[in-house]
């Protein structure tokens, strides 16, 4: 067992087969936690900073590695941004497991990279997709893919880092 594998994340819950939170079958993560508090939320139960239940990388890791039809892991929340450092080697795991890593935010990327937190921009870094904003009930909209309302934005991080151009995965337009 590796030092990250021991790493604790503060999470809500997990949902180990979900084909909502991203594209293919992913493992998502709900993180505990989330200051932003959107009258709306999907996930009230995951704002307050306290409650949920602590575990490990390696916890979430061996729930991969026991579900071969995954495709991919997606952090979700509450917040996850809160909680960089220890995200970092969950997203690296699933990566060198060959999954893609989505996570959501209620952060703006430029917010986020505004930040000029070591930890906030090595999640970004690993990150395949961004869906960013915070949730507004006026701009409520279901037809979208993989976000609730317009102001988000699901960002293809990995073109963006490319192409050094803001790429969005979907449009919905």
């Amino acid at each position: 067992m590796s030092s990250t594998d021991s790493t604790e994340i503060h999470i809500s819950g997990i949902a180990r087969d979900s084909i909502v939170d991203g594209e293919g079958v992913r493992l998502t993560v709900f993180t505990q936690g989330c200051p932003r508090r959107c009258p709306g939320c999907h996930n009230p139960d995951t704002q307050p900073l306290i409650g949920g239940r602590m575990t490990t990388v390696g916890a979430v890791l061996e729930e991969i590695d026991e579900n071969p039809l995954l495709t991919g892991l997606t952090l979700s929340g509450g917040e996850p941004f809160l909680q960089p450092a220890a995200l970092l080697p969950l997203a690296r795991g699933a990566h060198a497991r060959g999954l893609d890593v989505w996570s959501y935010t209620g952060f703006t990327l430029e917010e986020l990279r505004a930040q000029k937190d070591p930890a906030v921009d090595a999640l970004l870094d690993e990150l395949d997709v961004l869906v960013d904003g915070d949730y507004r009930e006026e701009e409520r909209d279901l037809t979208l893919h993989f976000r609730g309302s317009r102001n988000q934005r699901v960002i293809d991080l990995a073109a963006t880092r490319a192409t050094g151009m803001l790429t969005l995965l979907y449009t919905d337009e």
